[in-house]
């Protein structure tokens, strides 16, 4: 099993947060709590991870008041997830990077853990979580999460030629990889785990029917 105190978790924070009017999303309240300190606290409370840090590009003050490194993009066309995983990939120090968004607060306490065992029994270079969503015809599929994602540090390399070359899209960059993938369907797994709110209301929304 790899030990939790090798990998390093990334809360992902540097969106535009357009959908929510512009507001920076991981200083949005849930339950009382900036969604960023929320998810470091969930990531703590799994005890699956070792170092912590925030990937944001805005309001790097109001971030550094949550007690944890602050990376923000290499620049500043907020480039979407994968330069929030190269500023992680560049800055920690240790062998693996677990990734997750600010704006899913309730994932799976035992995300990490699930994740690194994956990664370890496959002997695969990124892990993917993948939920049940509804598809068109409201059926129930297991689809991918990929910004729920642990990856080894050394892939570094690999990411800077993927965005250098115009890549943008994480399971296009996934796709050159060895990935295994790990199903969060079991009876023990919250319906919600995954939900991610875009905007206010969906947050407001799920505040209240996880209360």
């Amino acid at each position: 099993m790899i030990n939790p105190h090798n990998i390093t978790g990334l809360v992902l924070a540097g969106g535009r947060g357009s959908r929510m009017g512009g507001v920076d999303k991981g200083l949005q309240a849930f339950r009382g709590t900036p969604l960023a300190k929320h998810a470091l606290d969930r990531l703590r409370a799994g005890g699956g991870v070792g170092p912590l840090a925030i990937n944001a590009n805005r309001h790097l003050a109001d971030f550094e008041t949550l007690g944890v490194p602050v990376w923000p993009d290499a620049d500043a066309s907020f480039a979407g997830p994968l330069a929030g995983f190269l500023a992680g990939l560049t800055h920690c120090q240790t062998p693996y990077l677990l990734t997750v968004p600010c704006d899913a607060p309730l994932f799976p306490l035992d995300l990490a853990q699930r994740l690194a065992a994956a990664l370890q029994h496959d002997s695969a270079d990124l892990a993917l979580a993948m939920a049940p969503e509804p598809d068109a015809q409201g059926q129930m599929r297991l689809r991918p999460q990929p910004v729920f994602c642990l990856m080894r540090t050394n892939l570094l390399t690999s990411l800077s030629h993927f965005l250098g070359q115009g890549g943008h899209k994480v399971q296009d960059w996934c796709a050159g990889h060895s990935v295994a993938r790990v199903s969060f369907d079991l009876p023990t797994d919250a319906r919600q785990a995954f939900f991610n709110a875009n905007t206010l209301t969906e947050l407001h929304q799920l505040e209240n029917q996880a209360a």
